[in-house]
């Protein structure tokens, strides 16, 4: 019986400490950190063949407030994920212009929200691609970042080179 209390005892003891530790923390600034881009084939909507590429990043956010709602009817649309394109010409990766047809449109991360004492957000986006005008040969990266709702902008962060005539997965 003493056996029994004591491991009772212990039980309750190694519960209750780990009920006291304390909620982790993360600046309210949101991180990001790219994982992959992967090429590969696929068709437009209108059955054409082209090429896809999907991008994989972690993000982290410490106070939760990542992601938009929907816009209501008259609200202008905004976004929360921007891209900078660069191309390899010579050799020599520069930034593309603003109408360059490989150039991405900005996107719209969902709203997320955490419930709870700890609101913490961390995950992997991935957002897809789809090129119509495009050169085998061409070599690009993406610098891209976010931003949450109270307007903190993350890091920047950066693709490796990625060639658009072979279907890889580039990290």
């Amino acid at each position: 019986m003493k056996k029994i209390v004591c491991l009772l005892f212990a039980l309750i003891f190694i519960i209750g400490m780990n009920s006291c530790r304390k909620v982790a923390e993360l600046p309210a600034t949101p991180h990001i950190d790219f994982t992959s881009f992967t090429i590969f084939d696929t068709l437009d909507i209108l059955g054409n063949t082209s090429k896809g590429g999907r991008l994989k990043f972690h993000f982290e956010d410490g106070d939760g407030d990542l992601g938009l709602n929907p816009p209501t009817d008259g609200q202008i649309d905004s976004t929360n994920l921007f891209f900078t394109l660069f191309r390899k010409t010579g050799g020599v990766m520069a930034q593309a212009p603003d109408n360059d047809p490989l150039k991405p449109p900005e996107f719209r991360i969902p709203y997320m929200e955490r419930l709870g004492q700890n609101k913490i957000l961390k995950g992997t986006i991935s957002v897809t691609f789809l090129y119509l005008f495009y050169n085998p040969t061409d070599t690009i990266k993406y610098d891209f970042y976010i931003k949450d709702r109270a307007l903190n902008i993350s890091n920047v962060a950066s693709t490796s080179e990625i060639i658009l005539g072979v279907n890889n997965t580039y990290k």
